[in-house]
């Protein structure tokens, strides 16, 4: 059941452990990853710049979220990134959500 629906859902998600190497993907990170499913068990630090390394420790050393928008091939996409914590509270790494988001959103405060 769980798997169901996480491989469903329409956003893609990424969980890595905190040396950066891939635990799991659903679905929708698959499709978006060239090796699809058979990334899990590499490291995503291979594949990105200093900057993001340097962020993505700095996420789990001070323990916070990342969040931030890009466009890419057309879609703007909400990217957010934050830790994850095992059972005794200690950080287990990061998971990362990205979802294509329309390029005009409305945006309501509630009360």
């Amino acid at each position: 059941m769980f798997r169901d629906w996480v491989d469903k859902f329409g956003a893609a998600i990424t969980v890595m452990d905190t040396e950066g190497n891939i635990l799991d993907m659903n679905e929708a990170a698959c499709n978006a990853l060239s090796g699809g499913r058979s990334m899990i068990g590499e490291n995503l630090m291979k594949c990105h710049q200093q900057r993001s390394i340097d962020i993505m420790h700095d996420m789990m050393k001070n323990d916070h979220s990342n969040v931030y928008t890009i466009e890419k091939n057309g879609r703007k996409k909400m990217i957010y990134q934050a830790p994850w914590y095992k059972e005794n509270g200690e950080i287990g790494g990061l998971v990362e959500i990205s979802m294509v988001i329309p390029f005009e959103m409305p945006h309501y405060v509630r009360k």
